[in-house]
């Protein structure tokens, strides 16, 4: 299952990925093998993340939550105890709050 995650980089900004394991993904990342953004910002910490059931919702998902302003992305994060929803259980309440 895809995993949509959002990083907190060195730089304080925020970074919204998708990935097969998001925990094999923070290690690239923290290695300066990630995206050219997170290279330039290390370190980087998982800070939220969401389990969705196809590639396509993940997309959607993913794009969606690039498209908010920073404040609704703190919002998001702040929906999810420890910042993680490994079960992706609120989706729905997610959704709701990037609406």
């Amino acid at each position: 299952m895809p995993e949509v995650y959002i990083l907190r980089c060195g730089d304080n900004s925020l970074y919204t990925g998708i990935a097969k394991d998001a925990d094999a993904r923070l290690r690239a990342h923290q290695a300066g093998r990630g995206g050219r953004y997170t290279r330039a910002r290390r370190p980087v910490a998982l800070v939220w993340r969401c389990k969705v059931a196809t590639w396509r919702e993940a997309m959607q998902f993913e794009r969606a939550i690039k498209r908010l302003p920073r404040a609704k992305k703190l919002a998001l994060i702040a929906a999810s105890p420890q910042g993680t929803d490994e079960a992706g259980r609120r989706r729905s309440r997610y959704l709701a709050l990037i609406r």
